[in-house]
């Protein structure tokens, strides 16, 4: 081939020296050279095309005869508009030479000409790589030139101008903004070349960038463990903690700068690791460090030197308010540098190097102590070099010449000032071990301590009254032969005593003689290392118990000390996780049932924080655990279906969807193959969170989602229906899945039957044996405690035959008969004639309960709860509960002496077992019968072996029956007096609730709708949770002051309206440490700010005061002046308030919908007259804020940003409806459109991420609004900022999703826009493309100054733009080089 053209170009040659002297004019001899390549192209396979013409660019470039080089030029030029070769390959082969360079400026000139002669023939993604490729080209020009060849080089930027010229259209503006960012990045300047050119087309893209943003972004916050943490909302890049931005716009320059702010706050919460691993998208299983992570951590821990500083009565014996955030940080840091995310050494230095020269020495001990945390639990496994660093740290902060003084070993803050020389000592280990050369000589000022601490070693009986055994532990844990004393000691003292035994509740059951735990002061001062020691130690004993069968229970103090050890987070490999993937598996395993009972009671009542996966876990475990035929005894069976309860009741609204998730392969594990009552605990627990995160809103139903299997397995495992009353209550979707799959009920008059003649039966069977076998036979009806109701009714006795079959049914199989029996209680109770009869029907009822222990009042009652009775049945059935509860004094003696003797600060505690034994012996626990085995005749005596019970009751088991006792009561309206009344009486339990306030919140949210008209009953509920925990709470811990004046006093002829200053009072207390401080591990919020969320939403929710009210109310916070709301702080409430309304049910957050369409129909908005500036500007809330020019329409803007910013997908999904059916026939201005835009626009990234279908709906409705505001309007000003939008939309969300829909709404665009547009569809718009056409020619004619290249020029062929593949998914990439393909960024 190139033998060929090295021929046609002589022939040119010749033909060319042949024309210099011809008279021709200079267009036949163009003609006639190109007539010459026409011949020899036509002979050239397709496929050499492209080589073809790059080997005349070269041929070109080498000429050194300017007129020739003009020629070819020339010839080039006309070979373009005769349609002989495409505008793209010649373009790219110009542009491409490596012969075009800015030194040879005719060469340049030309090329760049030619380029922007022919360059509207090429289609819009070669047009974005040519311009990439100039862009390359230009950059390689040098700051300095000859200002002669200025004017030369200048063709280049002129051609930059044509592309980016939006009238021009040449390619979408949003392809070249692209690839101008990622050359010049945000902060770069553009070449000298291109001037000013390049940053105003930047800076025409800011307004699409701020229609991307949310407002004050930078300022909102998350609450650690919200339901609304847990979405993308909160991501961070982990090498640069900048916000994860879409597209390469110019945004504001604070969405550019690292979150320091957001990612120091999150780490300062307790209990916040698991949200800083999902922010950063670390992985616990990869080993990444995070030096950003590693920088904040290391500013905390500066914060917190600064913090005790400066506190006013830090005391380092006694520790400040700073005590909690180092213990906190000590936390972190292990967790962190234990997983690698953080390098230890690194961390070290960083603090030399921070602290250096700052005087901060008031918080040293303290800094020493966390660093003593990981030091001494790492130091064996890694070298030493890695821990010396810390020798550096000291020499800085203590810088005494003297000896430091040995502090009083019985204040608990000792063990703080000790942490230096503890670190010292095993440094000092390691080194010897080693045998390392390296001497590290005891440091002068620590000698005191160090004496103390040797001279503390060789004292052989070492007392529990002072901080001395916590000491040693501390310094000697890396050394066996120093630290097995003192361990010996803290061991021996929980073990208790070989020989003394104690009584535990029960008959037969004793346990190891100690009875005091170990205090969390000593728990709290023993490192990490020393507290696995224990904690390994007290596991290790407790499995060999359970291998060798003991019949001695464990010591109580043992249990307490072990339930106290796992509440550190730092220690979770062998603590919750290793109780729960070890301990018990092992204890199950060697069938001993006594520690297995232990274990579960430890779970119910002395555990906090456990992460939602491991009490998944466990709940797997118990459900397998049920099926085993040991267990099927009574205590143990009652223990097991106990703790099941508790756990599915205690599952959080957020934590629901993502565990059950995990178990969508196989529901079963996690469900109950037998117990009707745990799997309707589920359901409504499921109900429960569905509605409170608003999974199911905007859906009607549950099929694709992933409830749908587990509901179809429980219905599967134990059909049932639910009363209508309890339905009306559940999401739409899981109602009709229950109308779906509807269960036929037994009638009560056959149950009435069936009870009759299995009595007739029971009367005339005359065998002993024969009638134990029948009544107790696996698949007979089960119906025995009704015919024991009949018996004691007809008789007053039951025989010593009816005490042989309860023992032979079982425990397992009694519980059907509970059921049945409780709807038989219905029957009975609803047909009896009242007066004498009715009295009767209680006294027995109670005597099966409390006289004969036939049924566990906690079983019953809970069985009775779960019943589908409807109407009258409903009413009757409650009423029993009530009777069951109050009319005898038996369990309200119970509640009352339990509430009065005790309290729930058991971690305070050093005596709860002697109260817990004094309580047994007055009102002993009976679940064998034994009531009824001394009635009968003669009297039986039983020698029933008792599991330990060390922390239960029949009190504690009943909290969580009573909660959804309350919860039924509250969904039938002629039950609500009765409702009250048991509040009165048994409200006093909740004082020992572990989550009280977050039962009063998922209670007033899910049952808003039912208590919207019953202010009393709400103010009832509160005040009776509340004032139960008066006592225990210091004042102002919850309600506030205001509430508790005006709101909890009935007044019905006068009802409290808050007034404003009380709404922003409330929102004024989440701000940071509004409550009264706490321990956080024992609370039952992880941290300050989830506590004052959940609190403030009761709060608001108990107002006697309609949703819609308190949400307006909770709005005009910001969007009124509030002299309580300080102007430099108004973002920082808006946060607040997103936080507190998102929390809230529906009611009260969707009047922001009415803020908005009020907003929209203003004369601002409708008006363009209204409209003084730049509409970006005013949309600008920052800087209108700044400058005191904000309207009220840029106030909802950011208000509406940051409650959606906070809010569930759910809460989002109602997004497109509103926009369809409210704002849609709204919008008819252009302003109108834009609000729309920048209200919606910045969520198009979460819907995309969490619920695709939204985005698309959205992304129509943008087009359809489009179409009103063009139909309506007669001039557009801002057609540019919108169509940069939708091509945005495009080319990150939807790709060609939506293509159908829009093209149809584009063709019926004004011709401007429909232009401009026409690169969406790239559906063959003849029309469109004739106008780009027109206007490509026009805008390269305006820029050629040769007449002559004006008319070539509007020869030049507009290829329509080449059709893109319809894929329903795909999203466009304004960086792909597929022509047909669109992928997303």
């Amino acid at each position: 081939m190139e033998t060929q053209l090295q021929t046609m170009v002589v022939n040119i040659n010749c033909v060319f020296r042949m024309f210099m002297d011809s008279p021709e004019d200079k267009r036949t001899k163009l003609i006639s050279c190109l007539g010459a390549f026409r011949q020899y192209w036509g002979t050239l396979p397709q496929e050499s095309h492209e080589q073809c013409v790059q080997w005349i660019v070269r041929f070109i470039h080498s000429q050194h005869s300017p007129k020739r080089i003009s020629f070819l030029y020339d010839c080039l030029k006309m070979a373009v508009e005769t349609s002989l070769l495409t505008p793209r390959m010649v373009c790219v082969a110009l542009i491409s030479s490596d012969s075009l360079e800015w030194e040879k400026t005719q060469l340049w000139a030309l090329t760049f000409k030619l380029i922007h002669k022919i360059i509207g023939g090429v289609d819009y993604k070669g047009v974005r790589d040519l311009l990439k490729a100039m862009l390359d080209k230009i950059q390689t020009i040098p700051t300095t030139v000859s200002s002669a060849i200025v004017q030369q080089l200048l063709a280049a930027r002129e051609v930059v101008e044509y592309i980016l010229d939006r009238n021009a259209c040449l390619l979408p503006a949003y392809l070249a903004v692209t690839e101008i960012r990622k050359l010049y990045p945000e902060g770069q300047l553009s070449h000298w070349l291109l001037g000013s050119l390049i940053s105003d087309f930047v800076d025409s893209f800011r307004p699409t960038a701020r229609i991307n943003s949310i407002c004050g972004r930078c300022s909102l916050l998350p609450v650690v463990n919200n339901s609304g943490a847990i979405c993308n909302s909160w991501k961070l890049d982990p090498t640069t903690l900048q916000f994860p931005l879409r597209g390469m716009l110019p945004f504001d320059k604070d969405l550019f700068e690292p979150q320091t702010g957001l990612l120091r706050y999150v780490l300062e919460q307790p209990y916040s690791r698991e949200m800083v691993c999902n922010m950063l998208g670390l992985n616990k299983q990869q080993k990444q460090r995070c030096p950003v992570l590693e920088e904040q951590l290391v500013d905390l821990v500066v914060y917190a030197m600064e913090r005790s500083e400066t506190e006013e009565h830090f005391d380092a014996d006694i520790g400040g308010t700073s005590q909690l955030l180092w213990q906190h940080l000590s936390s972190q840091l292990i967790f962190f540098v234990l997983f690698q995310f953080a390098s230890f050494p690194h961390m070290v230095l960083s603090l030399h190097q921070k602290l250096a020269g700052r005087g901060l020495i008031k918080g040293r001990d303290h800094l020493m102590w966390v660093l003593l945390q990981f030091i001494s639990g790492s130091i064996q496994k890694n070298a030493l070099a890695d821990f010396l660093p810390v020798m550096k740290l000291f020499d800085l902060l203590y810088p005494e010449k003297e000896c430091i003084p040995v502090p009083d070993i019985n204040k608990p803050q000792s063990t703080h000032s000790f942490a230096m020389t503890c670190i010292w000592i095993h440094l000092n280990r390691k080194a010897q071990n080693d045998n390392s050369k390296l001497q590290i000589h005891i440091p002068h000022s620590l000698k005191l301590h160090h004496e103390f601490l040797q001279q503390s070693l060789r004292t052989k009986t070492l007392g529990m009254s002072d901080y001395k055994i916590a000491l040693l532990c501390n310094a000697y844990s890396t050394n066996s032969e120093c630290f097995t004393l003192p361990m010996g000691v803290l061991v021996e003292t929980i073990y208790g005593n070989s020989s003394m035994r104690i009584n535990l509740p029960g008959t037969s059951c004793v346990a190891s003689g100690s009875v005091t735990p170990l205090p969390m002061n000593l728990l709290d001062s023993l490192t990490v290392h020393a507290k696995m020691s224990l904690i390994h130690s007290i596991a290790t004993r407790v499995i060999k118990l359970a291998q060798a069968k003991s019949s001695i229970a464990l010591a109580p103090a043992l249990v307490e000390t072990y339930s106290r050890l796992l509440v550190y987070m730092e220690i979770e490999s062998l603590g919750i996780k290793g109780f729960i993937s070890q301990l018990l598996p092992n204890v199950f395993k060697c069938h001993a049932w006594g520690i297995l009972h232990t274990l579960l009671e430890m779970f119910s009542y002395r555990m906090h924080h456990i992460q939602p996966h491991y009490r998944v876990q466990l709940l797997s475990h118990l459900h397998s655990l049920a099926a085993v035929p040991q267990t099927n005894q009574n205590q143990l069976h009652l223990c097991v279906e106990s703790t099941a309860l508790r756990l599915i009741t205690a599952l959080g609204s957020s934590e629901v969807q993502p565990q059950f998730t995990r178990f969508l392969n196989d529901p079963k594990t996690v469900l109950s193959a037998e117990s009707e009552e745990l799997n309707r605990a589920l359901i409504l627990t499921l109900a429960r969170a569905t509605h409170v995160t608003d999974f199911f809103t905007g859906s009607d139903s549950i099929h694709g989602t992933w409830c749908k299997d587990i509901l179809q397995t429980i219905m599967n495992f134990t059909p049932h229906n639910w009363a209508s009353h309890t339905l009306s209550c559940f999401p739409a979707p899981l109602q009709v899945f229950f109308k779906q799959n509807n269960v036929p009920q037994e009638s009560r008059f056959n149950l009435k039957k069936n009870v009759e003649e299995e009595y007739r039966k029971w009367k005339s069977m005359a065998n002993e044996n024969d009638i134990i076998t029948h009544f107790s036979m696996q698949g007979s009806p089960p119906l025995f405690l009704c015919l024991l109701w009949k018996m004691l009714l007809e008789t007053d006795h039951i025989n010593q035959i009816g005490f042989r079959v309860l023992e032979r049914i079982g425990a397992r199989a009694l519980v059907a008969h509970v059921r049945t029996f409780a709807d038989f209680l219905v029957y009975e109770f609803s047909t009896s004639a009242g007066g004498q009869q009715l009295n009767k029907c209680i006294e027995i009822l109670n005597d099966m309960v409390w006289k004969y222990n036939i049924v566990t009042l906690d079983r019953l009652i809970l069985c009775l709860a779960m019943r589908s009775h409807e109407g009258n049945e409903a009413q009757v059935c409650y009423f029993i509960i009530q009777l069951l509860l109050l009319k005898p004094n038996d369990f309200r003696n119970r509640v009352n002496d339990f509430v009065k003797e005790n309290a729930p600060e058991h971690w305070l505690q050093s005596d709860w077992h002697n109260k817990h034994m004094n309580y047994h012996k007055k009102y002993p626990e009976k679940l064998y019968f034994e009531g009824l085995a001394e009635q009968v005749n003669p009297p039986m005596q039983l020698q029933q072996q008792y599991l330990p019970i060390y922390f239960g009751n029949v009190c504690l088991r009943f909290l969580p029956v009573f909660d959804i006792v309350i919860h039924r009561f509250l969904e039938l309206l002629p039950v609500s007096k009765s409702l009250e009344t048991l509040l009165d009486h048994l409200g006093g339990l909740y004082k020992f609730h572990d989550r009280p306030v977050t039962y009063l919140y998922n209670t007033l949210h899910y049952y808003e709708r039912h208590l919207r008209e019953r202010t009393n009953l709400k103010r009832k509920l509160v005040h009776a949770i509340m004032s139960s925990l008066k006592d225990n709470r210091t004042p102002g811990w919850c309600l506030s002051e205001t509430y508790l004046k005006f709101g909890m006093n009935p007044r019905e002829d006068n009802v409290w309206i808050p007034d404003d200053i009380y709404y922003c009072k409330l929102i004024g207390r989440l701000s940071p440490s509004p409550f009264p401080n706490c321990d956080w591990r024992f609370n039952e919020f992880p941290n300050p700010a989830a506590h004052a969320l959940h609190v403030t939403c009761v709060e608001l929710m108990a107002l006697a005061v309609p949703g819609k009210d308190v949400g307006n109310a909770l709005l005009n916070v910001v969007l009124k002046s509030q002299p309580l709301v300080p102007r430099e702080n108004v973002t920082a409430w808006m946060n607040a308030i997103g936080l507190v309304i998102t929390a809230l049910p529906e009611p009260y957050w969707i009047v922001l919908h009415d803020r908005i369409v009020s907003v929209l129909s203003s004369p601002a908005l409708t008006s363009e007259t209204e409209w003084g500036d730049y509409p970006f500007a005013l949309l600008d809330f920052t800087a209108c804020h700044q400058s005191y020019s904000e309207m009220n329409c840029s106030y909802v803007l950011a208000l509406a940003h940051a409650v959606w910013h906070h809010s569930s997908i759910g809460q989002l999904s109602l997004i497109p409806k509103f926009l369809s059916e409210t704002l849609k026939p709204i919008v008819q201005t252009e302003f109108q459109l834009l609000y729309v835009y920048h209200l919606v626009g910045p969520f198009l990234q979460r819907f995309q991420q969490e619920r695709t279908r939204c985005m698309l709906e959205i992304g129509v409705a943008f087009y359809e609004m489009l179409q009103a505001v063009d139909q309506h309007c007669e001039h557009l000003s801002y057609m540019d900022p919108v169509c940069d939008f939708l091509y945005h939309i495009k080319y990150m969300y939807t790709g060609d999703s939506v293509k159908e829909q829009v093209e149809k709404i584009i063709m019926t665009l004004r011709q401007a826009m429909k232009m401009r547009l026409r690169f969406i569809t790239h559906s063959s718009m003849t029309e469109a493309s004739t106008s780009a056409a027109t206007n490509a020619s026009a805008a390269a004619s305006s820029a050629t100054s040769s007449s002559s290249a004006s008319s070539s020029s509007s020869g030049i062929p507009q290829a329509p733009p080449p059709s893109l593949s319809s894929s329903s998914t795909a999203t466009a990439s304004p960086s792909s080089s597929s022509q047909h393909t669109h992928m997303p960024l």
